[in-house]
């Protein structure tokens, strides 16, 4: 079975061929659809909303499509189909438009995330953001940016306090009543929180733009591209105890270990 250790050179440079392969795709077919007035969502939820649109849907099939044509032995886990288990040990992981409620509004805030990852986890992701330009790649001895600026290496900053820290979430109301009033201890010491960013967050996080992204109730697909790309820029990405990313949904995303310890105290005090 494959995993990123026993991974050839050639093995190497395919899925990194493909990871921007199926990014360049996915930017073709989001910007079909983003900022068109007869754009509509349907709500996959009784209970609030969850949008998706036809952009979604359309992206993922495009993806699935091409794997299913180039690599049929690998898995697949996306956010609008169902899995699709591996034989080869290695499965991709498709967000096809993480933020559509960003996506809805107009706001160039969402991205298409892709990932690659083994029985240890995502190791190489791409946050693709369409319409600004700007692609965020890690893993496989990759940790880049590529946008209106050109391009440029992906690290963390070096923050040691959260009182010069930047933190970020996508929304203020995060989680239940306990993580919202965890979270309200690290804001508190925080420099600066800022809301409302969806993937770009931890995009502007592997950038070395910010300090921290915490958030609650996020699935497999949200942060497994994420999480390769931070972790290849330097950061750190656990949930919030500490531990690997699993199913409570809660993530916090870290430019080094000094600063994510003491937010993680605060987390769990």
């Amino acid at each position: 079975m494959k995993n990123r250790s026993n991974l050839s050179a050639a093995e190497k440079a395919q899925l990194l061929d493909l990871i921007h392969a199926f990014a360049d795709s996915a930017r073709s077919e989001t910007l079909r659809y983003f900022r068109q007035p007869e754009l509509a969502a349907e709500n996959k939820s009784g209970d609030g909303f969850d949008p998706v649109t036809i952009a979604d849907r359309a992206v993922e099939q495009l993806i699935r499509d091409s794997l299913a044509r180039l690599r049929p032995q690998d898995g697949i886990t996306g956010e609008e189909f169902g899995p699709v288990p591996t034989s080869s040990g290695l499965t991709w992981v498709i967000d096809p438009i993480d933020g559509t409620r960003s996506f809805l509004s107009g706001t160039p805030c969402w991205g298409v995330l892709v990932a690659v990852a083994d029985d240890q986890g995502p190791f190489l992701g791409v946050i693709d953001q369409p319409y600004i330009g700007e692609r965020f790649i890690g893993g496989l001895g990759v940790a880049q940016a590529t946008g209106p600026h050109g391009t440029t290496a992906l690290h963390c900053r070096n923050t040691r306090v959260l009182g010069d820290a930047i933190v970020f979430s996508t929304f203020p109301e995060i989680g239940t009543e306990a993580e919202r009033a965890a979270f309200q201890r690290v804001s508190a010491a925080c420099r600066l929180t800022r809301y409302g960013m969806d993937c770009y967050a931890y995009a502007l996080l592997a950038l070395g733009q910010i300090d921290l992204v915490i958030e609650a109730g996020l699935n497999a697909y949200d942060i497994a591209a994420p999480l390769a790309v931070i972790e290849a820029a330097g950061g750190v990405v656990t949930d919030w105890q500490g531990a690997a990313v699993g199913q409570s949904g809660q993530v916090i995303a870290a430019a080094n270990p000094q600063i994510h310890a003491r937010a993680l105290a605060l987390l769990s005090a």
